[in-house]
């Protein structure tokens, strides 16, 4: 039997005083311990009985913080890891590339690598360099989606009319949706000046009431790659023709043959990923968000895209910049936030954002703080810099939206005005569509 305690101490009086001292104080240590987080809590106990915050100095040194190792659902604020992630895979520079095919018959084929900007201002841009390289008719149009080996859609994807729930594919224009204006009798043209009326806003206005919408192509339920290729044949085929290059017919899906046709023309995005990735922070784009996921995986590992594929360089990357433990604190299957598959800690989110503290300027800007928001039904999140300089994260995961209140009380605290969240009303955003 072991000798008890008290026993040892009397026999050896230093040490077990000493021994002794430490036993009695342990408990009134932990109890202490308890206090302080309960107190740290309890500034936003009345705000949020489960959620989490942080706020780090510049160095990345967490100064205040409540649950932040509590794994929750990130939301949008995940963009900022996909954002850091792809600048470090593809590089900064990197530009989106689509390549044309065409064989001896005048059959031009169209190969997408997940360009997401392929909007009509880029399309017609697109034509006019075709003109220029020879193209004088196109007898049959066809898109080639072999880029991408996606077994499911978006992971967290609902099926909506919303253009933030828009599929994505190698071939995406116009961010997957379209712009259906219909009047009082029934007719619809597009709701875009340089979009052109296309069937597919026929087929998808039909049953939809008199108003202007944006709607994602796959509303009414669809086979996405099929889908996909008939709003990227109809878009090309009525801008080459409104540009003088005739499109006899539209032939859907099919891969570019392995003999017969040559690499006509290869097309550089003319934004860079820095500016790609401005555009998905600041306008929270779920679509451009996972296409970059995809990319990633892509350069790493080959085509095709998977989600696998993006997962894993994704994570691999992270743990690079941040660190194993880290990297594994973030959960990401997808790029955008959707799925509430995705995890982080606020610890986690503090180390990334002390890592991408030099591109806080892709953030969007208010009240002289970078902020980032995350939303999703019961989710609403958080995470930038404050007018001070320090990096915060709020993840509250409840049914009351909460944020603007927790962050206000953070930033008194640390003697700033709230940057409190504001609704964005800028045209691009209605073809890139809102985090839920």
């Amino acid at each position: 039997m072991a000798e008890p305690v008290a026993a040892r101490a009397r026999q050896t009086p230093g040490a077990g005083r000493i021994l002794l001292w430490l036993l009695a104080l342990l408990p009134m240590l932990c109890s202490m311990e308890r206090q302080v987080g309960y107190a740290t809590c309890r500034s936003i106990a009345d705000l949020s009985a489960q959620g989490a915050y942080g706020v780090a100095d510049p160095g990345g040194q967490i100064v205040d913080s409540c649950n932040v190792d509590r794994s929750l659902v990130p939301a949008s604020v995940l963009k900022i890891a996909t954002v850091s992630a792809a600048l470090a895979i593809l590089g900064p520079d990197h530009r989106f590339r689509t390549e044309f095919y065409l064989d001896d018959r005048d059959n031009l084929y169209l190969k997408g690598f997940g360009d997401p900007t392929l909007v009509s201002e880029e399309i017609i841009a697109i034509g006019e360099q075709l003109r220029l390289k020879g193209l004088r008719r196109v007898q049959t149009l066809y898109v080639d989606p072999s880029a991408f080996a996606l077994t499911t859609q978006v992971p967290g994807q609902e099926d909506s009319d919303n253009p933030y729930d828009a599929p994505v594919g190698p071939l995406s224009v116009n961010f997957n949706s379209v712009p259906i204006d219909k009047d009082a009798a029934g007719r619809i043209v597009s709701g875009e000046a340089l979009t052109p009326t296309l069937p597919i806003m026929i087929e998808l206005g039909q049953r939809r009431p008199a108003g202007r919408f944006r709607v994602n192509i796959c509303a009414q339920g669809c086979n996405p790659d099929v889908r996909m290729a008939q709003h990227a044949g109809e878009l090309f085929r009525a801008l080459l023709q409104q540009g003088g290059t005739p499109v006899a017919a539209l032939g859907g899906v099919r891969s570019v043959p392995a003999q017969g046709a040559r690499l006509f023309y290869t097309h550089q995005s003319r934004q860079t990923l820095t500016e790609v990735s401005r555009s998905t922070l600041q306008y929270s784009s779920n679509f451009m968000a996972n296409l970059m996921f995809l990319a990633c995986g892509a350069k790493e590992f080959g085509y095709p895209a998977t989600w696998k594929k993006a997962e894993q360089a994704v994570h691999r990357e992270l743990a690079s910049q941040l660190g194993e433990a880290t990297a594994d604190a973030i959960v990401q299957v997808e790029g955008a936030g959707l799925s509430r598959d995705n995890r982080v800690t606020a610890r986690a989110m503090l180390q990334l954002l002390t890592r991408f503290r030099p591109q806080l300027e892709l953030l969007k800007k208010e009240r002289g703080a970078a902020v980032k928001t995350g939303t999703l039904t019961g989710v609403y999140n958080l995470a930038g810099y404050l007018p001070g300089g320090q990096a915060f994260v709020v993840l509250l995961n409840q049914q009351v939206n909460n944020r603007a209140a927790v962050l206000d009380r953070l930033s008194r605290q640390f003697g700033a005005s709230s940057p409190a969240p504001s609704r964005q009303t800028v045209s691009v955003r209605s073809r890139l569509g809102t985090e839920k």
